[in-house]
C-alpha cells in the first residue's frame, strides 16, 4: 500500500475554542479554565523541549509560575537556540504611529495574508495578545529601537500598510531570545529548572493514551534515558531542513514533532512551507545551508531585474530606463512590501523569462541607492548596518555601493502538529507551541509574526491553558519499568543500533541533498501533479535505498554528528511523503502552496473554497502505510475569504 492510497476519516474540531464575539473568547476561555494552587504546581512536573522563543519563554514563566520544568535542546546553551537568528522584528498592534493600526486590523491582514487557510479565533487572540509581549520585553529589558522622543520605533513588513513592526536593528531575534533566556536562567538558577543541554529528544512516552515524557540521547554520552512528567511541551521549530538548502541552522530539524506524530499526534498542513524572497543566492553546489536578508530590507531597499533578458551588464550600467521595478509596477499600493509568497513567485517568474541576475541567472537586485541619496549613508546604516556586514562578508560585495543580489528560498512552515484552542495536540497531554504546531499562519505568514507567535505561546497561552489540563489531571507516578516505557526505550535503541551497524557507501549527507534537491523542484515555489507523483514514487525508492546503503562511522556511546544527521535524515524521508500527498491533495493554490493548476488568468494563485477551505489533518498508521485524512473545517464569520490582492 502507498501513500497515494490515504483514506478520509471522521472531521477533526477544535473543541475548545469558546463560541460569542471574537473579541471576548481568549477572556472566557481564561476564565472558564482551572487554576492549580501553588502548592499543588509544585507536585507537578513539565517536560519542555526547545529553548527558543517559544520553549524559553514557556520554560520560564512554567517555573516562575511554581511547576517543576525539565528543559532540553541540542545546542550547547538554550542562549543558542535559532530564534537568536531572527532579523527583522516583532508585530504587535499598538499603533504608536497612529497610523490606523489596532487589534482587529492585524487580525485581518493575518488572516488575509494567511490566504483565509487559518482560524479566525487562534489569529485574533494572537493579535491580542501582541500588545502584551512588548510591554514583557520592554520590562525585560530587551533593547528595542527608539525614536528621537524616547517612544518605541516601528517599520513595515511585508502584507501590511501600517508600521507596527518593533524592532532592534537586524537583532532583534537575539535581543528576544536573551530576554527570555535570562528570564530561563533566573530559574535555572533558583533550581525550579532542570536543564539538560545538547540532548536530543528521539520519541516520546505515551502511557494509557496520554503523554507522559520522553526518550531522550545525550549527544556526548550516548547515552539513553527516559524523563517522566505530568505533561509534555514541544517547542521544537519548524521542518525546512527537510529541503537541505533553507535560512535555518545546520542541525534544526523534525524529529520530536516526527516522533510525537508517529505517537498519534496529527500533522496538519505539512504541504505549507514558506519561501522568503530575500535570501543571498547559492552560489554553487557545495553549499549546506543558506542565509537570510531581512525582510525589513524591502522598507528602503527597491527590487528590480534588466527589462531585457540576458542583460549581464553591471548594474550600475544600467540607466533607469531599462530596469523592471517589477513590484512596485505589478503591485503598485503595496510595491516592495507584498507578502512573502507573493514577492518569491514574483522574483522566479522574471528570473523564469531570462532576467535574473548573478550565478546561473538566479537572483534579483535589491537597491538602496535610492535610500542612500534620501537618507544619507549614515541613517541607512544605523538601521540596518549589521545586515550590510554581513552581506559583505559572505558576497564580498558592499552593498553601500553595488546592489544587494536576493533569491528565494525556504525559511519557515506553517505546517505543524496540529493543536487545538489550548495548543494541545490530538495527544493527551503534548502541546505543541511555536513553529511546532500548525495553528496562526495559515498558508503564508507574514514577516514579524513568527516572533510574535512564539512569545504569545510562551508567555501568555500555554500557561494559561497547561494549567487547566493539569488541574483535571492531579499528579501520579509513571512506574519505572512501565511498559510504554521500554517500548520507547527499545524502539530508539534499535533504530540507533540498526544505523550504525549497516555496512553501507552512501553518507547521511548525501541523501539529505538528493532528497531536497528533489522537495525543491517538485514540492517549491510552484508544484504540479506531475511533479508531485514524480516525487511521490521515488521518495519510497529513496528511503529503501537509505536503509540499505547508509553507513554511519563511530559508535552510538560517543559524539557521532553522522548518526545524528543519520537519525534526522531517516526522519525526513518519512515526512517528505506526507508533505508531497498533502500538496497533491490540495489541488488548490493558496499562499506559499502554488499549484500550476490552478491560477488566475494574471498568474496570481487561485483558491478553491468550496472544496478546501479546511484544515489537513493527518494521522499516522505506520510505515509505509497509508496515512488518514482528517479534516477540519474552516469557518470564517468576521474576514470573509476575498480574491487575495495588493495592487
Amino acid at each position: 500500500m502507498s501513500y497515494l492510497d490515504y483514506t478520509t476519516g471522521d472531521p477533526v474540531a477544535d473543541a475548545r475554542a469558546p463560541e460569542g464575539p471574537i473579541a471576548e473568547r481568549w477572556d472566557r476561555r481564561r476564565f472558564e479554565a482551572k487554576l492549580v494552587n501553588p502548592a499543588n504546581r509544585r507536585k507537578q512536573t513539565v517536560i519542555v523541549v526547545g529553548t527558543g522563543l517559544a520553549g524559553g519563554a514557556a520554560g520560564a514563566t512554567l517555573a516562575e509560575q511554581g511547576y517543576r520544568v525539565v528543559q532540553f535542546c541540542y545546542q550547547d546553551s538554550p542562549r543558542r537556540a535559532h530564534s537568536i537568528a531572527a532579523q527583522g522584528g516583532i508585530n504587535a498592534a499598538k499603533n504608536y504611529r497612529n497610523d490606523g493600526d489596532s487589534v482587529q486590523r492585524l487580525f485581518y491582514d493575518t488572516v488575509k495574508g494567511g490566504d483565509f487557510r487559518a482560524r479566525e479565533s487562534n489569529v485574533h487572540r494572537l493579535a491580542q495578545v501582541s500588545v502584551e509581549i512588548i510591554d514583557q520585553c520592554v520590562a525585560q529589558g530587551v533593547p528595542f529601537a527608539r525614536e528621537y522622543g524616547g517612544l518605541l520605533d516601528t517599520r513595515s513588513f511585508g502584507g501590511v500598510q501600517v508600521s507596527r513592526t518593533f524592532y532592534a536593528r537586524g537583532q532583534t531575534g537575539q535581543q528576544l531570545l536573551l530576554g527570555a533566556y535570562q528570564a530561563l536562567s533566573r530559574q535555572i538558577a533558583a533550581g525550579n529548572v532542570e536543564m539538560h543541554p545538547r540532548t536530543e529528544m528521539l520519541d516520546l512516552v505515551v502511557v494509557d493514551g496520554r503523554a507522559r515524557g520522553i526518550v531522550a540521547r545525550d549527544l556526548i554520552t550516548g547515552r539513553v534515558e527516559t524523563h517522566i512528567a505530568d505533561a509534555v511541551v514541544l517547542a521544537t521549530g519548524g521542518y525546512g531542513n527537510v529541503f537541505h538548502l533553507s535560512t535555518n541552522a545546520k542541525n534544526s530539524n523534525a524529529t520530536a514533532i516526527w516522533r510525537a506524530h508517529r505517537r498519534g499526534a496529527f500533522f496538519a498542513n505539512p504541504c505549507f512551507t514558506q519561501i522568503h524572497p530575500t535570501c543571498i543566492p547559492r552560489s554553487g553546489d557545495h553549499q549546506s545551508k543558506l542565509t537570510l536578508m531581512s525582510e525589513s530590507l524591502r522598507n528602503d531597499g527597491r527590487i528590480w531585474v534588466p527589462k531585457q533578458a540576458g542583460d549581464t551588464r553591471a548594474p550600475a550600467d544600467i540607466p533607469e530606463d531599462e530596469r523592471d521595478y517589477y513590484l512596485e509596477r505589478i503591485y503598485p499600493s503595496f510595491g516592495n512590501l507584498v507578502p512573502r509568497d507573493i514577492a518569491s513567485r514574483a522574483a522566479k517568474n522574471v528570473c523564469d523569462e531570462g532576467r535574473g541576475v548573478g550565478h546561473g541567472g538566479q537572483g534579483v537586485y535589491l537597491d538602496f541607492a535610492d535610500a542612500i541619496a534620501r537618507l544619507g549613508r549614515a541613517a541607512v546604516e544605523a538601521k540596518y548596518g549589521n545586515l550590510f556586514e554581513m552581506y559583505e562578508r559572505i558576497t564580498a560585495e558592499d552593498p553601500y555601493r553595488v546592489p544587494m543580489r536576493i533569491y528565494p528560498a525556504i525559511h519557515y512552515t506553517m505546517g505543524g502538529l496540529w493543536v487545538d484552542y489550548d495548543l494541545q495536540t490530538t495527544i493527551p497531554g503534548l502541546f505543541a507551541v511555536g513553529e511546532a504546531n500548525f495553528s496562526d499562519h495559515g498558508a503564508n505568514r507574514l514577516g514579524a509574526s513568527a516572533l510574535m507567535q512564539g512569545l504569545a505561546d510562551g508567555y501568555f497561552i500555554l500557561p494559561s491553558t497547561l494549567a487547566d489540563f493539569l488541574a483535571r489531571h492531579p499528579h501520579d507516578e509513571v512506574p519505572a519499568d512501565h511498559p510504554a516505557i521500554d517500548e520507547a526505550v527499545t524502539g530508539v535503541t534499535d533504530r540507533l543500533a540498526r544505523l550504525l551497524a549497516n555496512d553501507g557507501d552512501r553518507t547521511p549527507e548525501s541523501f539529505h541533498r538528493e532528497l531536497g534537491e528533489l522537495l525543491w523542484d517538485e514540492c517549491g515555489m510552484s508544484r504540479s501533479e506531475t511533479g508531485l507523483r514524480k516525487a511521490l514514487d521515488r521518495i519510497p525508492e529513496l528511503r529503501e535505498e537509505f536503509w540499505r546503503r547508509i553507513t554511519v562511522p563511530g559508535s552510538g556511546e560517543e559524539l557521532n554528528q553522522s548518526l545524528e544527521k543519520a537519525n534526522r535524515v531517516a526522519d525526513y524521508l518519512e515526512l517528505a511523503e506526507l508533505m508531497c500527498l498533502d500538496a497533491l491533495h490540495r489541488a488548490e493554490s493558496c499562499g506559499g502552496h502554488f499549484r500550476e493548476e490552478s491560477q488566475t488568468p494574471d498568474g496570481e494563485a487561485a483558491r478553491d473554497d468550496e472544496r478546501f477551505a479546511y484544515a489537513a489533518a493527518w494521522e499516522f498508521t505506520g510505515s509505509g502505510a497509508a496515512p488518514v485524512l482528517h479534516k477540519e473545517d474552516l469557518v470564517f464569520e468576521y474576514v470573509h475569504p476575498t480574491q487575495r490582492s495588493y495592487a
